[in-house]
């Protein structure tokens, strides 16, 4: 099968710091990644290089075979095909829930207010929250809120979704809610890279796991077996504080 995401050998570091260290994976369509790792290793940083949130030092991104320009000139046709959702939810709070849906797609996609909405309901019914078009962000729990996050990111039909730490900021009652609508599009054929601490959430849904240490991608492979015969000592020193 194609990749329909390839990263390689990229380097991104910040003054002394290397963040990213020569980290390489590639990804099918309708790959679920989850990626695990200690704070500070550079998952969210990884993520970030994938839809050009940050520019690369050296190394080669390729999304649907396009190579994303160093020099940043295609950077808008690759954010087009890459949606993100982030720990904090990002609304606009002086908007409704369903302005903050139809902003892109109206300025960046070009569609018709008419067109923009008719695709906002539609997933806001997907993430059950067709009921809160109306409402302001600061009437809506924080599971609510990351709902409408996911829904602003899929209003612009990206080929790839990004996660990072996506339930992050919830309490706990409100992980659930999030974690099956992002099941849900699992199950939909989404291609998806998730950074989390969910391990359940990766047992039952991710086809491999990526275990991210100083920057690099030290052990990558099938769930079950990186969860239950992982190979590399950290990644196993990892997983016995996170699997009791």
């Amino acid at each position: 099968m194609t990749s329909i995401l390839r990263v390689e050998n990229i380097v991104k570091s910040f003054g002394p710091t290397r963040a990213v260290d020569g980290a390489s994976l590639d990804v099918d369509k309708g790959e679920v990644i989850v990626i695990i790792g200690p704070s500070g290793s550079g998952k969210s940083t990884f993520l970030r290089c994938i839809n050009a949130l940050e520019r690369v030092d050296s190394g080669r991104i390729m999304v649907d075979n396009e190579v994303l320009d160093s020099g940043g000139r295609n950077i808008h046709d690759i954010r087009l095909e890459v949606g993100m959702v982030f720990q904090q939810f990002d609304l606009f709070m002086h908007m409704t829930v369903l302005d903050n849906l139809t902003l892109a797609q109206r300025v960046v996609r070009k569609k018709t207010m008419a067109e923009a909405e008719q695709t906002a309901f539609q997933y806001l019914g997907r993430v059950g929250l067709q009921d809160k078009a109306g409402a302001y962000p600061a009437y809506l729990s924080g599971g609510q809120k990351q709902r409408v996050a996911i829904a602003r990111a899929l209003c612009m039909n990206p080929k790839i979704m990004l996660f990072d730490e996506p339930t992050s900021a919830l309490d706990p009652e409100m992980i659930g809610e999030v974690l099956d609508v992002m099941k849900g599009l699992a199950q939909g054929g989404m291609t998806m890279l998730v950074v989390t601490h969910e391990i359940g959430f990766a047992r039952e849904v991710a086809d491999r796991i990526a275990f991210f240490e100083s920057g690099k991608i030290i052990e990558c492979g099938p769930t079950a077996e990186i969860l239950n015969s992982a190979r590399h000592p950290r990644t196993m020193e990892f997983l016995s504080k996170v699997l009791k």
